[in-house]
């Protein structure tokens, strides 16, 4: 099978389609809630007093992690329907403003101790200006925390798909989701793990930690049918990265 030429949709525009939909979905997910958001926190260590941008904060889930560990938080997001649930959710005294992730940041150099960008670069076709702004903000020695889609999970699952994909190219993905009754189409930018490391470092990041860990024990006792005793790639969803400007 070929990949299909496809129109590409704005995720912000997707988004907006689906906020009630995927937040509702989001919060009992096995990848979200029993996966990366624990990797997430463990991740973050200690934040007491961090001034932190959460980078396509969506609904608001690490915003919420990060405001109960003692960091104050602005949260950018593209979708404008899931930053009022955000809203919502945290309250009028949190900061959170649309912005996009391909555009200039709209805060001053070394504004931040810690930059969190869970599961949104892959939306992103080019990384490197999006990098150069994040390193922008940060202060000198600050943190970028990542979490991005395993590149071996998501060509495994292309292969086994049938779709006819070299690794080894930054490639488009369009996926069709449906959630309570709400549709979208979202495309994804794959790319190898070597494209992902030589992104960061052409940034001037400097790598301190990269984690591909399985899934929380958690996660294996409320989801047995997905996982089957299989722990393999194709199950080591995400990599969870730490950089340092």
């Amino acid at each position: 099978m070929e990949l299909p030429n496809v129109e590409v949709k704005s995720a912000a525009a997707a988004y907006d389609a689906i906020a009630d939909g995927y937040t509702a979905e989001n919060d009992s997910s096995l990848l979200n809630e029993y996966y990366n958001r624990p990797a997430i926190r463990a991740l973050l260590g200690e934040v007491k007093g961090h001034h932190v941008l959460d980078a396509g904060c969506g609904s608001g889930p690490n915003i919420a992690d990060l405001l109960g560990l003692g960091a104050t938080v602005i949260g950018i997001d593209g979708s404008a329907a899931m930053l009022d649930i955000a809203r919502d959710r945290l309250g009028p005294g949190v900061d959170l403003r649309v912005a996009d992730l391909a555009a200039p940041l709209p805060f001053e150099d070394n504004t931040f101790d810690d930059v969190l960008c869970s599961l949104s670069l892959h939306y992103l076709e080019d990384w490197q200006d999006t990098l150069a702004q994040m390193k922008r903000v940060l202060k000198p020695g600050g943190r970028l925390i990542l979490s991005v889609e395993h590149p071996f999970a998501t060509w495994l699952g292309q292969r086994e798909a049938g779709v006819k994909t070299n690794y080894f190219e930054t490639r488009s993905r369009t996926e069709n989701w449906q959630m309570n009754g709400q549709e979208t189409e979202l495309t994804f930018w794959d790319r190898s793990l070597s494209a992902m490391l030589t992104s960061f470092l052409a940034a001037g990041f400097r790598l301190t930690h990269l984690e591909e860990p399985a899934p929380s024990p958690e996660a294996v006792e409320k989801f047995p049918d997905f996982f089957n005793g299989r722990q393999d790639p194709r199950f080591l969803a995400f990599l969870f990265i730490v950089l340092e400007a």
